[in-house]
């Protein structure tokens, strides 16, 4: 019984979570509004203790702020904490998206070619064998046209990436570089078929590390994390030319 309660308390904390964090994000509630939590027990039909927990994680992101006499304020996009995974699948999901990849996308051309130079001198046999299989995955969920496994493979790669270089602040850059790439998928920002170039690159980056050669696993690294920036730019103007 206990663990229905702990289960259904989980469900609606990240429902509430969810929904309050992309209004902050998306503008729909804008900075400075004052937010009672009387009126969001009452707007999701939650106990106050489930908005209590909820405005505690919304805190610790930057996008509000309590104080004693004032209350639930939301606060603006500068103090938020924007290399948040939570924040940026919201950032992605509101009406800024391509800029925000773009951000997102020039961040990765400065960590990911860095991350192959260093996998080349410091991978395991164990990491080199995941990448490799990583390469693989890809190339067969692209030839079905599979994005969710496709993903599931991209994900793998970059993840064993950055934790093979060796470096415990690149590996901790692991779930950022995961949701920009859930991003791109998730709003259909990347092809339905993977590009062979791209997969020849991961197979090179991958090959690379194995051989112990940095300068080709960087070289290689760094083509693809330029495809997606240009990618994410050509988007970001297609959205300006929207409006």
């Amino acid at each position: 019984m206990a663990t229905e309660a702990s289960a259904e308390f989980l469900q609606l904390h990240d429902s509430v979570l969810e929904k309050l964090g992309l209004d902050i994000v998306s503008g729909t509630v804008p900075t400075g509004t004052r937010i009672s939590a009387d009126d969001v027990a009452a707007r999701f039909e939650v106990s106050r203790t489930v908005v209590r927990e909820v405005v505690r994680v919304l805190e610790s992101l930057g996008l509000l702020t309590v104080r004693r006499r004032v209350g639930i304020t939301v606060q603006g996009s500068d103090l938020w904490n924007s290399l948040d995974p939570l924040v940026i699948r919201w950032q992605l999901a509101g009406p800024n998206r391509a800029r925000q990849l773009s951000i997102l996308s020039e961040m990765r051309s400065g960590i990911e070619p860095l991350a192959a130079k260093l996998a080349a001198r410091r991978a395991t046999p164990e990491q080199c064998g995941q990448l490799t299989a990583a390469v693989i995955g890809m190339s067969a969920t692209s030839r079905a046209a599979d994005s969710d496994a496709y993903l599931t493979h991209d994900s793998d790669f970059h993840r064993t990436l950055l934790a093979a270089s060796g470096n415990p602040m690149l590996r901790s850059m692991s779930d950022i570089v995961v949701e920009v790439l859930a991003g791109r998928t998730r709003h259909d920002l990347m092809p339905h078929r993977a590009e062979p170039e791209a997969i020849r690159l991961h197979g090179i980056v991958a090959s690379s590390i194995q051989a112990g050669d940095a300068a080709a696993a960087e070289q290689a690294m760094l083509e693809i994390v330029t495809e997606s920036a240009d990618a994410m730019l050509a988007e970001e103007q297609t959205e300006r030319d929207r409006t």
